[in-house]
């Protein structure tokens, strides 16, 4: 995380256009600020990213998230994981019976 500052510099628009799509769903305020972390942190662990799992994690205690509200979130990116899991199982399995063709 401590180079994206030197990233900027080599490629403005890059670290811009990711600063406007973070910003993007505070301005519509649909949802709260926790509901925003917790959504946030369950998709940081999705997408397996260090630093995203490290900053939304503060940032969700930070608006009040509980250990137990965290928890029932990052239940909520297993279920994800193991049904998309699933679906490439499957996808596996259509691919092995064309492969026998």
């Amino acid at each position: 995380m401590a180079h994206i500052g030197d990233f900027g510099k080599l490629s403005p628009d890059s670290v811009n256009g990711y600063l406007t799509t973070m910003g993007a769903g505070a301005k519509t305020a649909h949802l709260d600020e926790k509901t925003r972390q917790l959504i946030s942190l369950a998709v940081a662990v999705t997408t397996r990213c260090d630093g995203c799992i490290s900053d939304h994690s503060q940032l969700a205690v930070d608006a009040g998230a509980t250990k137990e509200e965290i928890a029932e979130a990052l239940g909520v990116a297993i279920a994800m994981n193991a049904g998309a899991a699933l679906v490439y199982s499957v996808r596996a399995m259509d691919a092995v019976e064309q492969a026998k063709k």
